[in-house]
């Protein structure tokens, strides 16, 4: 069941049967690897002087996002996020990162 804050214009009925209607967010379809086109740069800006490995440019569900972020977070044996079509990982990895997104059919750029 949905959250109650997330209904859309609430009506209090009587009526037990009535259905509330709940927003819904449009999952965005995931590209295939061959036609994603991803960016991998190395970013030190407001990070406390920490250097960190963008992969930018991801269109697809937030699932799937988090599921590469989580690949290339085990593959490097690293940290890092993922949110809003970006994945962050800790380190200065851009080669293994643009390798290891090529083995999986992803187009690169560095």
């Amino acid at each position: 069941m949905a959250n109650k804050k997330e209904r859309v214009n609430v009506v209090y009925s009587t009526n037990p049967d009535y259905q509330y209607e709940y927003e819904r967010e449009e999952e965005i379809a995931t590209l295939p690897p061959e036609r994603q086109n991803l960016r991998v740069i190395v970013d030190k800006k407001q990070r406390k002087g920490k250097t960190v490995t963008l992969v930018q440019g991801f269109v697809g569900s937030e699932e799937d996002l988090k599921a590469l972020a989580s690949h290339l977070k085990n593959k490097c044996g690293v940290g890092g996020s993922a949110k809003d079509g970006e994945i962050v990982i800790q380190g200065e990895l851009r080669e293994k990162i643009a390798n290891l997104l090529k083995e999986q059919g992803y187009r690169v750029k560095n």
